[in-house]
This record gives C-alpha cells, structure tokens and sequence, in this order.
C-alpha cells in the first residue's frame, strides 16, 4: 500500500504531467473488457484522485463511451502520444481515476481489491486474501470511500 504526501506523474513522450496533492488513495485492479483495452493488457490499476487534488499540465485530449457498468465514462488521454492518464465516470464526477502506470514511482502500489474478475483472463491468477467482486461492489460510493480511509 503506498500513503504519499504527493505523487507526480505523467505519460509517455512527457507532454503531459500532473501533481497530485494529498495523500494517494489505495489502488484496485479492474479486469473489465475497457480496462484490457485500455491497458493492452488483463486489466488496470486504477487510483481514485478528488478531481480538485489533480494538476494536470500538457495537452490533454478526451472521448466518451459507456462503461460496463453502464456509466458514461470520459477518458482523458495525451494528445501527443495517446497514453491514458485517468477517467471520469458519469457516476462520480468529483473524482478522477489515475492510471497508476503513468505515476513516476509506481513501486508501492499494490491492488486492494480486484473489480469485474467474471471478465479477468484465466490465465490470472488472484491472491485469495484480497478482495474480489465479480462486478462493481454492491455500494460503490461506500467502497471507494474505504480506498481514501488511510
């Protein structure tokens, strides 16, 4: 588990960087079909950032779909490279969802629970003591209020 004061990072050709300030909530792992895609891998880790804690600087470029949960969803990306920095579902506007890849120090970051596993490869492997939801937790809002609770 990783508790930061800030956390900086960015993507890939670095045109685009951000701050985050405050303490860096926990990180989960999303195994839906966007989140493969997005990450051209199994899935994400994903960190839950108070819009108002993320400064972004660079050139940032959007679209929206819909999610697997049925939400729209915004995906904010770097308009020079196209590395995928966060999301913002219309569900939770307040809040961005990091793509912890693009932190600079990425080394403490370590899942506390696993989302949408009825759609993980099943090549992968879960630790059984952490946590997993075969969707979205039953209360989403009061789930993601645990991953702020350091």
């Amino acid at each position: 588990m990783s508790v930061r004061s800030e956390a900086l990072g960015g993507c890939q050709c670095g045109s685009v960087r951000y701050e985050i300030v405050g303490r860096l909530a926990r990180a989960y792992a999303c195994h839906c079909r966007d989140c493969q895609k997005q990450s051209a891998s199994a899935f994400s880790i994903s960190i839950p950032v108070p819009r108002k804690n993320l400064q972004l600087l660079g050139p940032l470029a959007s679209f929206d779909k819909r999610s697997d949960s049925g939400a729209m969803t915004t995906c904010f990306f770097c308009a020079t490279c196209g590395t995928r920095i966060f999301h913002v579902s219309s569900r939770s506007p307040q809040v961005a969802t990091l793509k912890a890849g693009t932190l600079d120090d990425a080394s403490g970051i370590s899942p506390v629970s696993h989302l949408w596993v009825s759609r993980k490869q099943t090549w992968v492997q879960l630790d059984p003591a952490v946590p997993a939801f075969a969707e979205q937790p039953p209360d989403l809002a009061s789930w993601r209020q645990t991953l702020f609770d350091l």
